[in-house]
């Protein structure tokens, strides 16, 4: 079974209402997510700002996806953005993309950038349960 790599947009969310997404306490029971060094970057700095050592610790046990960055790559991915007409997509959505397509993952994601990848790129998302 793939790991689900959770994007920095859904941990926010998580932060905020564990009530609407309640769903990831059954992931993370079932040691099916993972996190990579960019949404740690995107997370734990203003974690770490508001002293809450204890989240930032736990984010960091999480399985974590070393990023092995292929550049030309990118840059392909990135001109598939653009013919796609899915522009403005920042470089650390392609290198979320590009980690979870080397790595077989799944990706969980609020991210339109991302969402939209998956229809010209092997990139696989999380169906979000309906409410």
């Amino acid at each position: 079974m793939n790991d689900i790599l959770v994007d920095s947009s859904v941990w926010i969310s998580y932060f905020k209402s564990r009530n609407e997404f309640s769903f990831i306490d059954d992931l993370i029971d079932d040691y099916r997510i993972c996190i990579n060094d960019v949404i740690l970057t995107e997370l734990l700095p203003s974690i770490m700002h508001q002293k809450e050592f204890l989240l930032a610790n736990l984010l960091k046990s999480i399985n974590k996806y070393d990023m092995n960055i292929n550049w030309q790559e990118l840059q392909n991915y990135q001109l598939l953005n653009i013919k796609n007409g899915n522009n403005k997509v920042p470089i650390t959505d392609v290198l979320i993309a590009q980690n979870c397509i080397r790595n077989d993952l799944i990706l969980l994601t609020l991210d339109k950038h991302l969402i939209l990848m998956k229809n010209y790129l092997p990139l696989q998302i999380y169906e979000l349960p309906t409410k």
